[in-house]
C-alpha cells in the first residue's frame, strides 16, 4: 500500500483502519468527518480541511462525526471504513429509523450535574449505549461546587460496577486534568449528556479555548435544564494530542440493538437471575426466585429490578420495528429499482420498432 498515511494519525488513524486499505484505494484520500451538515459533510485529511459530497445511493445520515472515509479527488466520498465503535439509538419522533451519533469513540463522558439533571434511569441508557458501542464509560459529575457531591457519587456507582465517576467544577481552571486521566493520547472523546449540564464549558477547557467562548451560553440555574448551547455534533483538537466530539442534549434516548450494552450495565441482575429456581422466571414473585430473595433482604433496589425490565423490552421492541422497516425499504428499492429497470427497457424497445 503504498498511500502515506503519517500524518493521519494527529487525526486518530490507527493500524486497525490503515488495514483496510488496499492497493486500489491509492488514488483516494482517508479524511475523518467533524461535522455533518444537510447536504455536505466536513473533514479532515493530511492536506487540509475538506468538504465532501456523498455519492448517489449514499445518504449524509448514514455518515457520523468520528467516521474514516475515503474520498475521490473531486470531492466525493468513495466509502467509508469499517468502525471501532459505533453510538447510535433510535430516531426521536415516531420514525423507525436508527440514528448514529458518533463513530469511532473510545471514551464516553456521561455529564449531568449535581441537582435536578441527576437521574438514573436516564444514566443506565447513556451506559448501556456506551457498553453497545465499546466505549469506556466515564460519568462526570459537574457543579460538585454547587452540591455536596458525596450522595451523587455514591449513586453513581451503584449504576454499574467498576464505573469510573468524576465530580469537578467544569469552570475551574484544572477541571479537564482528571479526565485526562481516561483518555490517551491518540484517542476520541466524547461528551454525552442533557443541555445546560456543562458539555460545552468542559469543551472549552479540553480543547484550550477561552472560558466563554462560541460554546458556551447562559443555564436557567432554577430549574437546572439550561438552553441547548451545541447544536451540532463536532469533532474538535483537544490538549495533548486527543480528541473530542461535542454533542448536543439529548431530550429522548432510545435504545437499539442494545441487548449486549444492557447485559454488561445489569450484569449483577443477569448473574442473580440464573440462580432462579425456573429458568423462564419473571422475577414477579414466582417461588424460589433469586431477584426476589435479593430485593426481600435489601441488597437489591427494586426500581432498578423495573428499569432493568423496561429497558430490555424497549430495546426488543425497537430492534425488531426498526429492522422491520428497514426491510420493508430494502423491499420498496429493489420494487422501484426493477419497475424503473423494465420501464426502460419498454421505452428502448419502442425506440427500435419506430
Amino acid at each position: 500500500m503504498s498511500l502515506n498515511t503519517n500524518d493521519l494519525t494527529r487525526y486518530g488513524w490507527t493500524d486497525f483502519f490503515a488495514d483496510q486499505l488496499t492497493d486500489d484505494d491509492a488514488v483516494l484520500v482517508p479524511a475523518r468527518i467533524s461535522e455533518v451538515r444537510r447536504d455536505v459533510v466536513l473533514a479532515l485529511s493530511a492536506q487540509g480541511p475538506l468538504e465532501l459530497i456523498t455519492p448517489p445511493d449514499m445518504s449524509v445520515a448514514e455518515l457520523a462525526v468520528g467516521d474514516w472515509v475515503l474520498a475521490r479527488s473531486e470531492n466525493r466520498v468513495e466509502r467509508v471504513l469499517e468502525r471501532r465503535s459505533r453510538i447510535n439509538r433510535r430516531a426521536a419522533g415516531h420514525d423507525a429509523r436508527s440514528q448514529l451519533i458518533a463513530a469511532n469513540v473510545d471514551v464516553l463522558f456521561i455529564t449531568t450535574s449535581c441537582n435536578a439533571d441527576f437521574n438514573a434511569a436516564r444514566l443506565e441508557r447513556y451506559l448501556v449505549m456506551a457498553a453497545s458501542a465499546g466505549c469506556t464509560p466515564v460519568l462526570v459529575l459537574t457543579k460538585a461546587d454547587l452540591e455536596d457531591p458525596a450522595p451523587y457519587i455514591a449513586q453513581a456507582q451503584a449504576l454499574q460496577p467498576g464505573l469510573a465517576v468524576i465530580a469537578l467544577n467544569a469552570h475551574e481552571s484544572d477541571a479537564a486534568t482528571a479526565l485526562f486521566d481516561h483518555w490517551q493520547e491518540g484517542q476520541t472523546a466524547a461528551l454525552l449528556g442533557s443541555s445546560g449540564v456543562g458539555k460545552s464549558t468542559l469543551t472549552n477547557a479540553l480543547t484550550g479555548a477561552d472560558d466563554g467562548g462560541p460554546l458556551t451560553a447562559a443555564i436557567r440555574e432554577d430549574d437546572a435544564k439550561g438552553r441547548h448551547t451545541t447544536t451540532t455534533r463536532n469533532l474538535y483538537p483537544a490538549l495533548h494530542g486527543r480528541w473530542i466530539i461535542d454533542t448536543p442534549g439529548m431530550r429522548e434516548l432510545q435504545l437499539l440493538d442494545a441487548q449486549d450494552g444492557i447485559g454488561a450495565v445489569f450484569s449483577d441482575l443477569e448473574e442473580l437471575a440464573t440462580q432462579c429456581k425456573f429458568r423462564n422466571c419473571s422475577h414477579a414473585g414466582e417461588p424460589g426466585c433469586a431477584i426476589g430473595a435479593a430485593i426481600a433482604s435489601g441488597e437489591l433496589d427494586a426500581d432498578r429490578l423495573s428499569r432493568w425490565q423496561k429497558l430490555s423490552e424497549e430495546d426488543a421492541l425497537n430492534t425488531e420495528t426498526v429492522h422491520e422497516a428497514r426491510s420493508r425499504g430494502k423491499a420498496t428499492t429493489r420494487y422501484q429499482r426493477r419497475t424503473q429497470e423494465e420501464a426502460a427497457s419498454r421505452k428502448g424497445k419502442h425506440k427500435k420498432k419506430r
